[in-house]
């Protein structure tokens, strides 16, 4: 059994400058878990592959393609690959969110 514990996560240097720390990392998929302080945001950007975000608190607004949509807690949002797409925090709390990228991506991100 292996217990990855998100207090002890390094903070990942990304291009959004949000808390976000890896909490799974195997070519299958990926899987990070992401704080969005009231106010904060994503930087909208592309991923090679199909991605789902786990909604574990706040209510955080995601943007996927044209669409926008608020999302509370214990709520999955598919978006799929190539899509421009994007998490924001309109709300007074914190919003927590699994991200999980699936296979985990052999090429980059793609930030617009």
């Amino acid at each position: 059994m292996k217990i990855t514990k998100y207090q002890i996560q390094e903070i990942k240097d990304t291009p959004h400058k949000i808390d976000v720390r890896e909490m799974y990392n195997k070519e299958s998929a990926q899987a990070m878990l992401m704080v969005l302080k009231p106010g904060e945001s994503l930087k909208p950007h592309k991923t090679p592959v199909d991605v789902f975000f786990f909604i574990v608190e706040g209510h955080p607004t995601i943007h996927i393609g044209n669409e926008s949509e608020v999302c509370e807690a214990d709520t999955l949002i598919e978006s799929p690959a190539d899509i421009v797409h994007y998490i924001s925090n309109a709300s007074d709390s914190l919003a927590r969110i699994l991200v999980v990228k699936a296979p985990r991506p052999v090429s980059l991100t793609k930030v617009l």
